[in-house]
């Protein structure tokens, strides 16, 4: 089951059903007056149905999908794939080690990434910072987490990295990662209604200048290092989340050393079973 935030004609965000090319627009009640509460009942498949019996059923090009996050705040995790220690090695000499051994390390790199007014939704732009010139998209799946932090959905992710800045120093890791439109998630969300079959989960990333394919790669979640429940049981140590918590899990695709993005590119991401998000490229401006 997809849930997704859309915003109507007037604007007014709503919850709704994916069904193919249509959405069907969740009538909210006492019990569920938004996603969060959606996400932190005790079932969110049921009370979506309910929500969803008297629902109107509208096209889905007829609707905005909104980024599929309220207040919940962003997380990321680094170096879980190897393609991801061998770039981070290769983009910091100084460095190299670290990034080496915290690919084998019991502790996982965690970092903040975004609070929700720093995160695009999809056809939303996803920004280049205006003091790099070596930036890339790091296509992700990103796991929705409750205050509990039960897994209870999918979502795609593109935590969006200036290379160089986090080149020059480890120390400017939040430079390089954190800033406005500096992350995307979408197109909604997946419920975990089961468990996710991780190497025929493939994730795809094309990039698209001037209508050209100027890279495209794929891998799959079987070439993870860690699990999801480590992932999120080190994220859980003395730390709360009133909120929930979107936790993007890493990336195995790295465009090559020469590749940066630029502006009025396109950044696509496909995640088998999830959909495609997709976003232009900006640079400059607040």
């Amino acid at each position: 089951m997809k849930i997704a935030r859309v915003a109507l004609s007037n604007g007014q965000p709503r919850l709704a059903l994916v069904e193919q090319d249509n959405v069907r627009l969740l009538e909210f009640s006492e019990q569920c007056r938004g996603l969060t509460e959606l996400l932190e009942s005790p079932d969110p498949a049921a009370l979506a149905r309910a929500l969803a019996e008297r629902g109107e059923l509208r096209p889905l090009s007829e609707v905005q999908l909104l980024a599929p996050l309220e207040q919940q705040e962003v997380w990321a995790a680094g170096v879980t794939y190897k393609r991801s220690q061998v770039a981070r090695m290769e983009e910091s000499e100084t460095a190299a080690s670290n990034y080496d051994r915290v690919y084998t390390a019991a502790r996982p790199e965690l970092f903040f990434k975004a609070t929700p007014h720093r995160v695009a939704g999809p056809g939303e732009p996803v920004r280049i910072r205006v003091d790099t010139t070596w930036s890339v998209p790091e296509p992700e799946l990103a796991l929705v987490l409750t205050r509990e932090l039960k897994l209870v959905g999918y979502t795609i992710g593109n935590d969006m990295s200036a290379r160089d800045i986090e080149g020059e120093n480890p120390l400017y890791l939040p430079q390089a990662k954190m800033y406005n439109d500096c992350c995307s998630l979408g197109p909604w969300i997946l419920l975990a209604e089961g468990e996710l079959d991780r190497p025929g989960t493939q994730i795809s990333l094309s990039i698209l200048r001037g209508g050209n394919v100027v890279f495209e790669g794929t891998t799959d979640l079987g070439q993870m290092a860690r699990t999801f429940a480590d992932l999120v049981e080190w994220l859980g140590k003395d730390n709360s989340f009133p909120n929930g918590v979107i936790l993007l899990t890493g990336t195995g695709i790295v465009p090559p050393n020469d590749f940066t993005l630029a502006a009025g590119d396109q950044v696509s991401i496909e995640v088998t079973g999830l959909g495609t998000l997709v976003n232009p490229v900006v640079q400059g401006g607040t």
